[in-house]
């Protein structure tokens, strides 16, 4: 609602009153619509000034460390709560009572196996692919296995779309893996939790059965419910985006998990692993911090500090927590592994890093903890993606269900050539 009203002055004594518009948290928002109906735009490079949507999902305050989902804080949901307990969370709006939750997760569990001539679709791929390339294609191919459900307009059909998405994702996930390493596919086993089954889909042969440790299970559910939403980040936004001419769901999250394919979005923990490779050694780190200090020096520290949280990273001390838990299960012996510990060590005593309030975030610790399990580098962002899904499909079912969304159409400003007349090539 627009309780207030912000007056622009514009050139030529000419002005324009802008309603502003007030949420239940976060800043004051100005409508400025009608603008351009006075000759003008704003120019606001990234949008990070923009308000791009009207959302009820989720709310972050960066200043302040704050991430809530529809209302509840994130260190709850981790600890609490579990993957398919914040899935129904965000696609619904309200926790589910204990039935509703029961039934969700088996209609869940019922949609994930995927059509048997998928498998073909990932024969085409060299070997030496890219998990996430893969992911890629084989999500935007769903739309010719699920004819279905695409009439984006059926509100049925949205929530049909939702469920396969939540429900195969880490099957296709698995299956890039596999495909990768050159082993068989694993079916989903429905008897397993949503993170037992990825683990088992993943690191089980058809020679002997995977045995789920609750440690690792216990992990990975926690990653997928710290990664499973962050408001309109550049992968949603560009889900919206593409949602917004009709595209069909399964080529929007596509087209998300191209965006979140990104070094800058989506690979920032695949980034940090590749930095501990870089340092290589615990003798090392004194090298690299001296140089991480120098502001004359391109080296960063990857992992640490966060664009948006200028606080602390919400979810970090959960992820903290439960890298810890598992590097003491597996007693895993990786010299990356003591890299990445005694880094930690030293950016939460060291006055450098405490006064630039550049603690390790949450793509620090889920590096280390999959690194722990097993998971190579390149599968990174393929579990992001997996776990963003039901956060992507939740916006996307929102932006729909609002009366008189409208086709994304940024405006620019133009800085090209203008008007000029074409030249016949022999006078050129």
């Amino acid at each position: 609602m627009a309780d207030k009203m912000a007056k622009l002055e514009l050139p030529e004594n000419n002005s324009i009153e802008l309603p502003i518009m007030q949420g239940t948290a976060g800043f004051d928002v100005i409508d400025i619509s009608k603008l351009g109906k006075k000759g003008y735009f704003t120019f606001d490079p990234g949008f990070l000034a923009t308000a791009s949507c009207e959302s009820a999902i989720t709310y972050i305050d960066g200043e302040q460390g704050v991430l809530l989902h529809r209302g509840y804080p994130i260190d709850q949901l981790a600890t609490e709560s579990d993957y398919l307990d914040l899935c129904y969370l965000l696609l619904y709006g309200e926790l589910p009572s204990k039935v509703q939750y029961e039934e969700f997760v088996g209609t869940v569990k019922q949609h994930t196996m995927v059509n048997e001539q998928l498998a073909f679709f990932f024969r085409g791929f060299r070997r030496d692919a890219h998990p996430m390339a893969m992911l890629c294609g084989v999500t935007g191919a769903l739309s010719a296995f699920f004819q279905d459900s695409l009439d984006v307009n059926n509100p049925e059909h949205r929530e049909i779309a939702a469920y396969r998405l939540v429900s195969k994702m880490p099957t296709i996930a698995a299956m890039c893996y596999k495909y990768s390493v050159g082993q068989p596919f694993i079916y989903p086993r429905n008897d397993l939790s949503y993170a037992g089954n990825f683990l088992s889909m993943m690191f089980a042969t058809p020679c002997e059965t995977y045995v789920v440790n609750p440690v690792i299970e216990r992990a990975i559910d926690r990653i997928f419910v710290l990664h499973a939403d962050h408001e309109q980040n550049a992968s949603t936004s560009t889900v919206r985006l593409a949602g917004s001419s009709g595209a069909n769901p399964f080529a929007c999250i596509a087209a998300g998990i191209a965006s979140l394919w990104g070094p800058a979005h989506g690979g920032a923990n695949e980034a940090c692993l590749n930095m501990l490779e870089e340092i290589g050694s615990v003798d090392r780190i004194p090298e690299f911090i001296e140089k991480a200090k120098d502001k004359n020096d391109p080296f960063r520290l990857m992992g640490f500090g966060h664009r948006v949280y200028k606080n602390f990273d919400p979810r970090a001390k959960v992820m903290r927590e439960t890298c810890h838990e598992v590097l003491k299960e597996l007693k895993v012996k990786d010299p990356l592994l003591d890299v990445a510990m005694e880094l930690e060590r030293i950016a939460l005593e060291d006055e450098y890093f405490i006064s630039k309030k550049l603690y390790p975030n949450v793509d620090f610790y889920s590096g280390i903890i999959m690194k722990a399990i097993g998971i190579p580098t390149s599968m990174f962002t393929v579990l992001f993606a997996l776990a963003r899904t039901v956060g992507w499909i939740s916006h996307w079912k929102e932006m729909l269900d609002q009366p008189g969304h409208k086709i994304s159409r940024p405006r620019q400003l133009y800085t090209g050539a203008t008007h000029r007349d074409f030249v016949a090539k022999d006078k050129r």
